[in-house]
């Protein structure tokens, strides 16, 4: 009987439910980012028992259910950090995201249980090859990014950036505008692009199209990945691009690289803070070379900490979840964007 396996949303790219593999143990020195592996879950069962699957939907796990995941890395300052190279002589991994995202863990927030835990099984294979995410990469032709960016930073993970990339995708969809929407750095969650998808944006785009499970890795490593994202937004050929920076700028997830590259094509700029200091925080590491041109996240959530925003970094404030903000939000786009 065929096994079952759960494939988690880093394994999208791939075929792997289509096109039979067989699972091989490799001796670790032949271990690299990105490779394909099978696990099975073991441990305690808690509230982090869950995958998100190849099409998006989460699923509970338990106790002996087989899961397709990717090698990677994580540097989260809110949750986790891990690396599959310091996996031990057991080799067991943990779940780093519920994506796939597969190390060992190394740092744990306290406000967080176990993380899901499971016994390596070996490498995904064919042919005697293992099977890495960036065999599956369809690279689009070299092209420019020539279209204006609503450019999406934060201060940290959980800073609202998401969510403020829906709501204006949603108002530029609304203004009639061709969206295209990425997620360029961060660690692997197809829900985030898929909310963008949701919210009106024409194609979508992530680092796991460009074969990265993580962008925690070397800027050498990231910048070929880079590039192919931007090849295929541009070959979109839509209106505008909504793109998100994953993590903050300042982390290791080469989010510098990415408002490096894209700080001249910005009209607009949107940073999600969690608290009004860290505006300042952010504003003082970049100095006057990034602008923001709105404020929001947690550090706008009332009219006090939007008082304190002004008083502190002298920038605009709006909390994007309060729909009496929203005429608001559609004139500074026009006016951004030139509709």
């Amino acid at each position: 009987m065929k096994p079952h396996y759960f494939y988690t949303s880093v394994t999208r790219c791939s075929n792997m439910w289509i096109t039979p593999f067989d699972t091989s143990k490799l001796d670790r020195a032949e271990w690299s980012t990105g490779d394909f592996v099978v696990g099975r879950v073991v441990g305690e069962r808690n509230r982090l028992y869950e995958c998100e699957t190849k099409t998006g939907r989460m699923a509970d796990l338990v106790r002996g259910d087989l899961l397709v995941g990717a090698l990677g890395k994580r540097a989260a300052t809110l949750e986790g950090v891990g690396d599959w190279r310091a996996t031990r002589d057991d080799l067991q991994l943990d779940a780093l995201t519920s994506a796939g995202l597969l190390g060992r863990a190394t740092s744990i927030s306290p406000m967080l249980p176990e993380l899901m835990r499971l016994d390596y099984l070996g490498h995904v294979t064919r042919n005697g090859a293992k099977l890495n995410m960036k065999d599956f990469v369809t690279a689009a032709p070299s092209r420019a990014l020539e279209i204006p960016v609503v450019l999406v930073i934060g201060t940290s993970m959980s800073s609202g950036k998401t969510t403020a990339a829906q709501v204006i995708i949603r108002a530029l969809t609304y203004l009639g505008v061709d969206v295209v929407a990425a997620k360029l750095s961060g660690a692997a969650r197809y829900r985030d692009i898929l909310k963008f998808r949701d919210a009106g944006a024409r194609c979508v785009v992530d680092f796991v199209d460009a074969g990265l499970p993580s962008t925690v890795c070397s800027e050498e490593r990231f910048r070929p990945a880079f590039e192919i994202m931007l090849s295929k937004i541009a070959a979109c050929e839509a209106q505008v691009l909504v793109a998100e920076a994953g993590a903050s700028p300042l982390e290791p997830y080469n989010g510098a690289t990415v408002v490096e590259y894209l700080r001249d094509l910005a009209h607009f700029t949107v940073l999600c803070a969690s608290d009004p200091y860290a505006v300042l925080g952010v504003q003082t590491a970049y100095g006057p070379g990034l602008r923001a041109d709105l404020v929001t996240g947690p550090a706008a959530n009332t009219v006090a900490a939007i008082g304190l925003v002004r008083e502190l970094s002298g920038h605009l404030a709006l909390n994007l979840l309060d729909r009496n903000t929203y005429p608001e939000l559609v004139e500074l786009l026009k006016q951004a964007l030139e509709l």
